[in-house]
């Protein structure tokens, strides 16, 4: 799946409401999950005993919510391309939700909508929907506005 290509803010104005596409399938691992606990200091046994887990509520340890969200600056470059901007910046989320779990060892991939464009003193400011899907689940394991600012 090739990344799509978007030239400007009037091009990126005429996309709103438009689903961009997906990222590849990415593996979650153990070891991912090991190093966010160290990063965060997040040692919740869901996500680190093993042994623990499994026996647990959701069968088998479970990715961060917020190791997903983490990895959309990674996926998102992998859908969509934005040209004809000096920089950008992530501005921050309006909602946030994880509905679902990402168990370790899944395979996870990111899917981006364009919800809204708007003008800022510069640039743009861009509002998309980031749905966190896991291989062969029922729902989304998050769904994110995730707000970037583009400026020209």
């Amino acid at each position: 799946m090739s990344k799509r290509i978007i030239n400007g803010a009037d091009e990126l104005k005429s996309l709103v409401g438009e689903h961009l596409g997906y990222s590849p399938w990415v593996d979650i691992t153990q070891e991912q999950v090991n190093m966010f606990a160290e990063a965060t200091g997040d040692h919740q046994w869901i996500h680190v005993d093993v042994e623990r887990a499994t026996a647990g509520p959701f069968g088998a340890p479970i990715a961060h919510g917020y190791l997903t969200l983490s990895l959309g600056p990674m996926l998102y470059p992998q859908v969509v391309e934005i040209r004809g901007f000096t920089m950008g910046v992530n501005y921050g989320t309006n909602k946030v939700r994880f509905m679902s779990p990402v168990p370790v060892g899944s395979r996870l991939r990111l899917g981006v909508k364009i919800l809204d464009v708007a003008d800022i003193a510069g640039g743009v400011q861009n509002t998309l929907e980031f749905t966190f899907e896991v291989e062969g689940a029922a729902k989304p394991s998050c769904v994110a506005e995730v707000v970037f600012r583009s400026y020209e």
